[in-house]
Order: C-alpha cells, then sequence, then structure tokens
C-alpha cells in the first residue's frame, strides 16, 4: 500500500475489513484484519484517504489514524448503503466505503474525545428520563386494571396514588401493594440521578466559551447548548448556517421532477435529538418569552405557531452557527448585511 488513492475500512468488534487498489500494481486489496494490528497495519505507511461509516467506535478509530497523518473521512450511513451494490458482508463493506470514500460529499466532523463525553452525558440522561416515563405509565396501567384512574403527568400521579394504594390495598396482597410502592418512590432516586448529570452538564459549561457563548441565545439553555456544540465538531465544517440548519434537519423536504419543485415538512434528517431541544427551546421562547421579537411577532400574523416554531428552531441553528464559526458574541438587535 505504498501508493494509494483511497482506502475503504469495515469497522466490527473484532475483526476490521480493508478494501483498497494498489497504485503501482493494481491489484485489488480485500483483506480482513484483527482489531489488535488494525492501527499496526497503517504505521509508517505513506499518507492516504481514509473512509469508514460513522458508527459505534469510529470516532476513536479516526483520531487514531488522524494522529498518523492519514485523511480520515466518517460518512454517513446513507451514503455509504448507496454503493453497496447486491450481498451485504464486510467485504461488500469495505468497498462500498472505498467507492464512497472518491466521491464528493460532506463527512461527518471528527469527534474529541470530551465531545463525546459530553454526548455520552446527554445520552445517559436521555435514557433515564424515557425509563422514568415508562414507569409512570406502567403504574398508571395497572392501577386501571383495578378501577383507578389517574390524570397524566407525573405531578397528578404524585398526587393521587397514595390514596389509590390505599383504596386497592384493602383488595389486592400486600406484595403487590408494597411492589407498587417501590416502583412509586423509585421515581426519586430517577429524578436525584437525573439532576445529577444536569449538574455536572452544568459545570462542564463553565470552562467552555462556546456554550457560553450560544447560551446567550434566547432558546438555546444549558442543555441545547452543550449538545449543539458536541454534535457540530467544528463548526467551519460548514460553510454556512443554512447547511448547518439542514444538517439538522430542520428544512424542508424536497422532490421535484422537470424542473417543478415541491416543499413538504422538514426533512428530519441529522440528529433528532439536537432538533428536538431546539424546537422545545423555541416553543419555549413563544409561550412564555415577554418580548419574542418582531421578527417572531411578524410571524405569528401570517403562519400557524407550529410552523413559526419550527422557523424559530431554524433561524436559532443559524445563529449557533454564526456565533461559533465567527467566534462572535450574540447581539440581540444584529442585522445582517450583505456587502453591496
Amino acid at each position: 500500500m505504498n501508493n494509494c488513492a483511497g482506502v475503504g475500512v469495515d469497522i466490527a468488534k473484532s475483526v476490521f475489513q480493508i478494501h483498497y487498489v494498489d497504485q503501482a500494481t493494481g491489484e485489488i486489496v480485500n483483506k480482513a484484519i484483527k482489531r489488535a494490528k488494525f492501527l499496526q497495519f497503517f504505521a509508517n505507511r505513506t499518507r492516504c484517504r481514509i473512509g469508514m461509516e460513522a458508527c459505534g467506535g469510529a470516532h476513536h478509530w479516526a483520531r487514531q489514524l488522524v494522529m498518523m497523518g492519514h485523511e480520515v473521512r466518517l460518512m454517513p450511513a446513507e451514503f455509504v448503503k448507496a454503493f453497496n451494490i447486491r450481498n451485504k458482508n464486510d467485504a461488500a463493506d469495505a468497498r462500498a466505503n472505498w467507492l464512497a470514500v472518491q466521491q464528493p460529499g460532506k463527512p461527518v466532523a471528527v469527534k474529541t474525545e470530551m465531545q463525546q463525553a459530553m454526548l455520552a452525558l446527554h445520552r445517559m440522561r436521555q435514557q433515564l428520563i424515557k425509563f422514568r416515563t415508562m414507569q409512570i405509565n406502567e403504574l398508571r396501567g395497572l392501577l386501571t386494571e383495578y378501577g383507578e384512574v389517574m390524570g397524566k403527568g407525573r405531578a397528578a400521579l404524585d398526587e393521587a396514588i397514595p390514596d389509590v394504594l390505599a383504596r386497592v390495598a384493602e383488595r389486592l396482597p400486600a406484595v403487590v401493594i408494597d411492589t407498587l410502592r417501590e416502583q412509586w418512590n423509585g421515581l426519586t432516586k430517577l429524578d436525584e440521578q437525573v439532576a445529577q448529570i444536569e449538574r455536572r452538564i452544568r459545570a462542564c459549561k463553565k470552562d467552555d466559551k462556546a456554550v457560553k457563548a450560544i447560551g446567550e441565545i434566547p432558546g438555546v439553555g444549558l442543555l441545547t447548548a452543550t449538545a449543539a456544540v458536541a454534535m457540530m465538531g467544528n463548526a467551519k465544517a460548514f460553510k454556512s448556517g443554512r447547511e448547518f440548519a439542514v444538517w439538522v434537519g430542520l428544512v424542508p423536504k424536497q422532490t421535484g421532477s422537470g424542473g417543478k419543485v415541491n416543499l413538504y415538512g422538514i426533512s428530519k434528517r441529522g440528529d433528532a435529538y439536537l432538533r428536538t431541544l431546539l424546537i422545545h427551546g423555541a416553543r419555549s421562547v413563544l409561550e412564555h418569552a415577554k418580548e419574542p421579537g418582531p421578527w417572531v411577532e411578524q410571524m405569528l400574523r401570517r403562519r400557524p405557531k407550529n410552523v413559526v416554531t419550527v422557523a424559530l428552531a431554524n433561524k436559532n441553528a443559524r445563529t449557533i452557527w454564526a456565533i461559533l464559526a465567527h467566534d462572535r458574541a450574540y447581539q440581540k438587535d444584529y442585522v445582517n448585511v450583505k456587502p453591496a
């Protein structure tokens, strides 16, 4: 592999598959390499472009290869899938990565360990909240079987369940009542775990200049700011704020033929978690802000509230990119003036 235009790598838990064409001999090489010898294979070799699918573990291996001097392009799974013809296996996946890395496209930014650490906190918090919601719904559903119907939401559950358990205790075995009470008390432990993670995220915010900068944007709170900085990687990897909004999935989906273009709802591409945070932040501005601003007020006169919410989320995404890419502070009344 002394002369190599590109290398396709399919990573796995134990065995990695590598595909490339030797430019000197024209030999097509598609070989399996053990995990322990993967970095050794690329060590002391001429610089080449390595393409990998952006999946679990990809950022770790990309960082290691970049340190060796290689160029690494992490590609979305949907982009690579288009080059996988017929049967799917490790050899075919490595060949698809090799074909895809030679095409123009938008690679996924290689994240640092600190960025991945922040995202790990977000994912664990999100998982705890999902489990807490499941527990609440499970308790409501089980007690409904005995004719006890409670309102939706945590507050309604906490208010009604003591009396509900007291009533059904006359009819059900004590072991069932004790178990239901333990599950209800377990919600408090989940609350404490979520709060602890949020405190740790808030502590990280104190030392991050970028998070502080975009945290001044109305509708961009602690979670949105830290998640945006961690997921974006290098803001300059995007050409414009619109490109970042496209990456998040906050632009209309398009279909067209014969010169006619049809626009639909938002594409919902990219990371659903960041998009959800941006939309919830925008909705909070519309419902609770005393002065949402003239731009929002004008939009509300012309468009439905949900449309304005997504539009504001799109605007906030572009503002986030502008602040990070140009290293500026947020200015409430800033007006972008195009050069003459």
